[in-house]
């Protein structure tokens, strides 16, 4: 593998935890960098665990408000819109022309 030399600007707390995850883990400071900038690129797009459960949460709150009902219901309700959106839109009295 083909290596670069570059150089950052750390602050002095990440420093210290690529220091101490090195000497942890018994591997160069070099090598901790790469994994992790590996892991962090692996989980770009995915949700986090807090978002996954903030997602659910919502979904559980959502969920109990759509309304129960038959297929033959919902068929009969789409089939009038069509017809509604081809004969140039729903008619209602209770709209006020303005």
């Amino acid at each position: 593998m083909a290596t670069s030399k570059v150089t950052f600007t750390l602050d002095e707390a990440t420093v210290h935890m690529i220091a101490d995850a090195a000497e942890r883990l018994a591997k160069p400071k070099s090598q901790v960098v790469r994994e992790a900038v590996s892991e962090y690129h692996d989980r770009i797009g995915r949700m986090s665990g807090r978002e996954r459960l903030e997602k659910l949460r919502l979904l559980d709150t959502l969920l109990p408000l759509i309304p129960s009902r038959g297929r033959g219901a919902a068929q009969r309700e789409l089939k009038a819109i069509r017809a509604a959106r081809r004969s140039g839109g729903r008619r209602s009295l209770s709209r006020n022309p303005a």
